[in-house]
């Protein structure tokens, strides 16, 4: 009796907590990513990563679609003057960011001004074309450039075209409470663990969006993603590693969403950034050749990624128009051996490469680490935390740097910050006059007939140079729970929000 009795109570107890939940529980989608991102702060930022939090938080001026064409996000629409030099754009009405500022063509203005101008941007380099933003209305802007930029309008899709409520973003603690206008503000953050955003109820376009919490948790090992996923404790995770995607098609509850990417990954030569000794073997670009002589792509492709992966030996992926088509080289080892005797070097020659602190990345390392012993490279790997390998990158406190990029629908994003000598992503500072002016060429014209030739003498160029060595394209490999409805993967690789809905 006194058991039936303690039952009734518990019960109870349960039928009581249960009427006291709201009607409606919280919908939550939980987002994997490979690493944690860095700042949230689109000017200051860098990482892939942080661009998928950067989707959800800031909306930009322009955004893309599925087949990467330019479609409108805070500008309704835009026009170009016939000598390409002015760009206006007419923005959204009745748009408010987060912290309840209005967003008008006075705050589209400052924080174009702000990419242009803060210490540190990394956005000065994708949008240095723009020499003055003007207000030409109270919700029209105009870009008078110093000269014609077919990449512009791309780059605004992106980090340098995302809008913060300029009060917000006039405070030195930016980074750690992010203001925009996207259709969910922030939260929280917990570093290395999650960062928690919540859905905003101003959001000039609400219905698109169904989630009441997004949370993205950084898990930089694939297979403790795919652990989650299957799990249920992830509905969605980037980054399905190649060994583990028949797992996932093999899994009733879960499915697998795949693009070919744009981005590469490669390895950076620290040419002459920071303190670099002037005996550096490396600032010789025949070093910099050896080294990737040594390296056997299809090889590394097979043995890491089970061929799901293209050999690389250039920035433009296999699916952009601007992909030049050069074959790569095979492995040559007598010819790096060759090149090392060439530049008077003696081996065996010990170098540090720094490596992000996930299996995959270390898997590549040691593969690496194998192939140029045998042209005389002793490699020593630096396993990193990926936020820390960024900085190191930055500030030159590295000698051989394995990073990538996850790569941008118009080919300048994916090769003038990196490559032009004032570029605010070229961590190796390679400087050559007659690539700058190929690059520079290559983003006046609007006409890819124009363009292509000089890409691809600056690609075919680059085979010497080596400032960085071309390894792989990656895909984009998604895994999702069932559950998840209306998910579309983009060769960008950023996870959209819009439409996305949890089945019931």
């Amino acid at each position: 009796m006194t058991m039936r009795n303690s039952l009734l109570t518990v019960l109870g107890s349960v039928m009581l907590l249960g009427a006291a939940l709201p009607a409606h529980s919280e919908s939550v989608l939980r987002i994997g990513l490979g690493a944690d991102p860095d700042m949230l702060d689109p000017h200051l930022a860098r990482t892939y990563y942080g661009r998928f939090v950067f989707a959800s938080l800031c909306d930009r001026l322009v955004d893309v679609d599925e087949n990467l064409k330019v479609i409108p996000g805070l500008a309704k629409d835009w026009a170009w003057s016939d000598d390409g030099k002015t760009l206006t754009l007419n923005l959204r009405e009745g748009v408010t960011f987060h912290d309840g500022e209005k967003f008008d063509a006075a705050a589209a203005k400052y924080n174009l001004d702000r990419a242009l101008t803060l210490k540190g941007s990394l956005r000065k380099s994708e949008i240095s074309s723009v020499e003055s933003v003007e207000v030409t209305g109270p919700m029209q802007i105009a870009l008078h450039l110093k000269t014609p930029d077919a990449a512009l309008l791309m780059q605004l899709t992106d980090r340098a075209g995302a809008m913060m409520a300029p009060e917000a973003a006039k405070k030195p603690d930016f980074a750690a409470h992010p203001v925009c206008s996207g259709p969910y503000k922030f939260d929280s953050r917990v570093s290395q663990d999650r960062i928690v955003l919540t859905r905003f109820d101003n959001y000039w376009n609400k219905d698109a969006y169904h989630f009441d919490k997004i949370i993205y948790l950084p898990i930089p090992d694939a297979s403790v993603r795919l652990a989650n996923l299957r799990a249920g404790d992830l509905d969605l995770t980037e980054g399905i590693a190649a060994s583990d995607v028949k797992t996932v098609e093999a899994d009733s509850k879960l499915a697998l969403a795949k693009v070919t990417g744009l981005g590469y990954q490669g390895i950076t030569f620290n040419i002459n950034n920071g303190k670099v000794p002037a005996n550096e073997p490396f600032k010789d670009a025949r070093v910099r050749e050896a080294f990737s002589q040594a390296i056997d792509r299809d090889a590394l492709n097979q043995v890491v990624f089970e061929g799901l992966y293209s050999p690389a030996n250039q920035a433009f992926s296999t699916v952009s128009p601007y992909h030049v088509n050069l074959p790569v080289p095979p492995r040559d080892v007598d010819k790096a051996k060759a090149l090392l005797k060439a530049a008077g070097v003696a081996t065996p020659l010990t170098v540090n490469l720094l490596v992000p602190n996930n299996p995959t990345s270390q898997q590549v390392g040691q593969v690496l680490q194998a192939m140029v012993a045998e042209a005389g490279f002793n490699l020593n790997l630096q396993m990193t935390e990926f936020a820390t390998l960024l900085d190191r990158q930055q500030s030159g406190d590295y000698q051989l740097s394995f990073s990538g990029w996850s790569g941008r629908p118009d080919p300048d994003g994916s090769i003038f910050g990196f490559i032009n000598s004032k570029g605010t992503l070229n961590d190796g500072r390679y400087s050559n006059a007659q690539v700058d002016e190929w690059l520079t060429q290559a983003r006046q014209s609007t006409d890819q007939a124009a363009r292509q030739p000089l890409y691809e003498k600056v690609v075919k160029q680059l085979q010497t140079d080596m400032p960085i060595a071309y390894l792989y394209f990656e895909p984009r490999i998604f895994g999702l729970n069932k559950s998840v409805q209306g998910f579309k993967p983009y060769p960008d690789g950023i996870v959209r929000l819009a439409g996305l809905t949890l089945a019931k």
